[in-house]
C-alpha cells in the first residue's frame, strides 16, 4: 500500500482510481465493507483502490469541544487499512482553510482534477465539504456533472443495531468491550508505553505490573479485564486494570496489565493490550492482603476465559 500524508502530494494521476472518502475512526465492519467493494470494483477496471481519509479528526479543527475520543490511533488505522487490500491511502491535512471549501469545489479540485476519480463508493450517511452539505445524494449530482460514478453502500447491522464507530466508543466507555469486539470484527486495542510505576506489584502485591503510558484517546470503563498482550510480535495473556487504585487513595488514572507466564523487563517497550472481556468493577480494599488475594483470582478467571476464547 502506499501512503501519501497529503492530498497536496500528489504527483501523478493514477490508473482508474476507485475512490471512497471518510473518517474511517476503529476501521469497523462497516467501513470493511466499502472497502471490500472498493477493492473488487477497481480490480475489475485493473485501477487503482483509494481511500481518503482526514488527519486529524475534523471535529478537532471545526469544534474540539465535541471531538470523539478516537478508536485507533493515525498508525493503527493505516495499518487497519491496509489489511484490507487497499493501494493507496491518502490523509489530507484538515486545516481551517479546508473546513471552509464548498462541496463542490472540493469535490471539483481534489477529487475530479487532483486524483481523476473515476468511481466513488460512500456510505449513506456520509456528508462533506463546508457546513456538511454534501450529501450522498448530491454527490450522485456532481457525478453526473464532472463523469464520475457513486454507489452508496448501504450500513452493516449486527443484531438489527448499525454498526457505526460512535455505537462502539459508547459500548467501549460502558466496559462492554465483548460487544464493541462483535462489530469491530476484532477485539478493541490500545497501544502504549511502558513507564515506572508505583512499584507496588511484584514487590507489596506479589504481581508484577506493566504501567503503561497509553497513545489511545479512548480508555475502557474503569476496571478489571481479560486481555491478550502482543509484546514484539509475541501474544501473551494478561488481566489489565484500568483506575484510580482505590485502595492507595490515588488520583489519577492507571492502566496497568499483569502479563501472564512473562519473564523480563518490560519498561520502554510498547505493548499492544487487546480487551477481550470486563471481569469486575475497581474495588477498595482495607488491607493489602485482601487486594492481593484478589488479583491472584483476577488472574485465574481471566486465564479461564481466554482458554474459551483463544
Amino acid at each position: 500500500m502506499k501512503i501519501i500524508d497529503d492530498i497536496e502530494n500528489l504527483a501523478r494521476k493514477f490508473r482508474y482510481p476507485v475512490l471512497t472518502i471518510g473518517n474511517f475512526d476503529g476501521v469497523h465492519l462497516g467501513h470493511q465493507e466499502i472497502f471490500r467493494l472498493l477493492k473488487e470494483r477497481a480490480q475489475e477496471e485493473n485501477g487503482t483502490s483509494i481511500v481518503l481519509t482526514f488527519e486529524p479528526h475534523p471535529l478537532r479543527v471545526i469544534a474540539p469541544e465535541r471531538a470523539p475520543k478516537l478508536l485507533s490511533t493515525f498508525t493503527d488505522k493505516a495499518n487497519l487499512i491496509n489489511a484490507c487490500g487497499i493501494d493507496v491511502i491518502i490523509f489530507a491535512n484538515f486545516t481551517a482553510e479546508l473546513a471552509h471549501i464548498a462541496a463542490e469545489d472540493f469535490v471539483r479540485d481534489f477529487l475530479v482534477n487532483a486524483i481523476g476519480v473515476k468511481e466513488i463508493f460512500i456510505g449513506s450517511n456520509y456528508h462533506f465539504g463546508r457546513g456538511r452539505k454534501g450529501d450522498a445524494g448530491y454527490l450522485k449530482e456532481l457525478g453526473r456533472e464532472y463523469g464520475f460514478a457513486v454507489t452508496i453502500v448501504n450500513e452493516i447491522t449486527i443484531n438489527n443495531v448499525p454498526v457505526s464507530s460512535s455505537r462502539i466508543r459508547t459500548l467501549i466507555a460502558k466496559g462492554k468491550v465483548d460487544e464493541a469486539s462483535e462489530l469491530l470484527g476484532r477485539n478493541y486495542s490500545m497501544e502504549g508505553i511502558v513507564i515506572e510505576g508505583a512499584k507496588r506489584g511484584k514487590s507489596l502485591l506479589n504481581t508484577p505490573t506493566a504501567n503503561i503510558s497509553a497513545l489511545n484517546d479512548l480508555f475502557p470503563k474503569d476496571g478489571v479485564y481479560a486481555v491478550t498482550v502482543e509484546i514484539n510480535g509475541k501474544t501473551y495473556g494478561g488481566a489489565a486494570n484500568i483506575g484510580y487504585n482505590p485502595t492507595f487513595n490515588v488520583k489519577k488514572l492507571s492502566f496497568e496489565v499483569h502479563v501472564l507466564d512473562f519473564e523480563g523487563n518490560l519498561l520502554g517497550k510498547i505493548l499492544k493490550i487487546n480487551f477481550i472481556k470486563r471481569l469486575r468493577d475497581e474495588m477498595k480494599f482495607t488491607r493489602v492482603e485482601d487486594l492481593a488475594a484478589q488479583m491472584k483470582k483476577d488472574i485465574e478467571t481471566a486465564r479461564k476465559i481466554l482458554k474459551q476464547n483463544p
